[in-house]
Order: structure tokens, then C-alpha cells, then sequence
């Protein structure tokens, strides 16, 4: 009877997780732990492993002998070897065990899933390259050649991952006269000067969430702590120009022109 619990214990775990995937995928959130390139192929695997213990769990429903065959089989060795007392504590944190992951693949499906925040993004340092820089540069290619061919209006459609992805090709600041800056994301702390600049950020995701990058646009603004917090979602607009502050290290900022309190948007991470 032991070695049969395990086997449903195993079964049920497997069931859990497969199940919470194909609900984030139906309910949309699944996105928030995977690029959208993924989400079929998780799709996909999900529902056939889902399948599988289905028709693991029907062939122990039809075959309930083998499972008894094997209890009397390993309850002699167990009674020959340990004694009955002495299976009892493996046994109570197995069940233990069992108890807190299902808790946990019920709170998965149950509890709303949260983004990554901006304390998340000040342990990994915004702009700073991973290995494999790629993921700082759209994916249309280098963000100065992408600039190069845009019309003015398409700037405005520039998102921090454009932005910062220029900023780090040109610090020219002749090249950003004229080129109108529109683009949403949170605050995440500016280490230059705290008190004056911050980064309006965005998570990159190549993979998963577990490889996301920050990436910022600094934010020129003069004692921006009394008017926001760290983690806020704000939009901003306004125009690059040269960083007036003389504690920063970069020598292009972004120059509010308005600045407006949002809600997360729906899909938060750029790819």
C-alpha cells in the first residue's frame, strides 16, 4: 500500500503542475513566466503529459492487483527488516510533503500572478548586459539602424527597450533633437543621483522570467520622491537632452514634458 501512495503521490504532483500550466495559458497569464514564442510549444507538452496521466492513472484504476502484489511483498521486508514503527515517519512527511504541494499548485491556480517588481530589478542592475547581450537590442536588429529609417511619428512608438538599446549606440545628443519620446514602464532607482534621476523601466524576457533583464531610461527630475515611489508605473513624454545633473554619470537623460500615473499594463514585460 506504501509504494502504491507514492505512485499516486507522483501522479497527483504531475497532474498539479500540468494542470496550473494549461491555466495560465487559457486564462492569458502564462506569458508572465514565458516568452510568447513558448506558449504553444508548453501548450502542447502540457496537454500531452497531461494525457499520459490520465492514462497512467486508468491503467492503476483497472490493474489495482499489481499495487497489492507489491504492498505484501514489501510490508515482509519492511516487517522483517524495520518493524512497522519505524516506516511511520517516512511515511508522515511523505504525506506532509504531498500536502504542501498541492497547497501550493492550488495557490498557483487560485492566487494572481505577480510580475517581476522593481526590487527584482535592482538586484539584477538595470543595463547591465547579460551574457549574450542580444536581449538589449530589439528584435528587428540594431536600434540605431532602426532609428536611422524611422519617421518622426515612429518614435513615439519607441519603447524603453528601443530607447535604452540607442542610448547605449549613440550619446550624440544632436542625433535626439526633434525626436519625440513616448513610452510606459516603472521606476526603478537611479544610483547616479538618487534624489534627482530615475529609471523608467521594463523586464526583457528571452526565455523565461528566470532570465529576465531590466532595462531603463534614465528620467531627469528634480526631488522626484515626493511625487512617486519606486516601483510606480508611470508614462512619460518629452524629448532626450543633455543630463543636467552633474552627480550622474550619463550624459543623456529623459526631459519630462508630462508625466502620468498608469496601472500595470496587461503584458509588462517587453521581448
Amino acid at each position: 500500500m506504501w509504494r502504491s501512495y507514492r505512485g499516486w503521490q507522483g501522479l497527483g504532483l504531475i497532474a498539479v503542475s500540468l494542470v496550473a500550466t494549461l491555466w495560465f495559458a487559457a486564462t492569458g497569464r502564462l506569458t508572465l513566466f514565458i516568452h510568447p514564442r513558448y506558449v504553444v510549444f508548453t501548450v502542447v507538452m502540457a496537454s500531452v503529459g497531461l494525457l499520459l496521466v490520465i492514462a497512467a492513472i486508468a491503467d492503476r484504476v483497472r490493474h489495482p492487483g499489481s499495487d497489492e502484489h507489491e504492498h505484501e511483498h514489501e510490508h515482509e521486508h519492511e516487517h522483517d527488516r524495520h518493524g512497522d514503527q519505524r516506516s511511520v515517519t517516512p511515511r508522515l512527511l511523505s504525506a506532509l510533503v504531498s500536502a504542501v504541494a498541492v497547497t501550493a499548485g492550488l495557490a498557483l491556480l487560485l492566487l494572481p500572478a505577480t510580475t517581476l517588481s522593481a526590487a527584482t530589478a535592482q538586484q539584477r542592475a538595470v543595463n547591465v548586459a547579460p551574457v549574450g547581450a542580444g536581449a538589449f537590442l530589439p528584435i528587428s536588429g540594431s536600434a540605431a539602424a532602426k532609428a536611422a529609417t524611422a519617421s518622426t511619428a515612429s518614435f513615439a512608438r519607441f519603447t524603453v527597450q528601443d530607447w535604452s538599446s540607442l542610448l547605449r549606440e549613440s550619446t550624440d545628443p544632436s542625433f535626439y533633437s526633434g525626436k519625440p519620446v513616448d513610452v510606459t514602464g516603472f521606476i526603478s532607482a537611479n544610483p547616479n543621483d538618487p534624489a534627482n534621476s530615475f529609471y523608467l523601466s521594463r523586464f526583457v524576457i528571452t526565455c523565461c522570467a528566470v532570465d529576465a533583464q531590466p532595462l531603463g531610461v534614465p528620467v531627469s527630475l528634480d526631488n522626484w520622491k515626493s511625487r512617486f515611489v519606486i516601483g510606480q508605473w508611470l508614462r512619460v513624454t518629452g524629448g532626450f537632452g543633455s543630463n543636467p545633473s552633474q552627480k550622474s554619470s550619463e550624459s543623456i537623460v529623459l526631459l519630462p514634458a508630462a508625466i502620468i500615473k498608469v496601472v500595470e499594463p496587461n503584458e509588462p514585460y517587453l521581448y
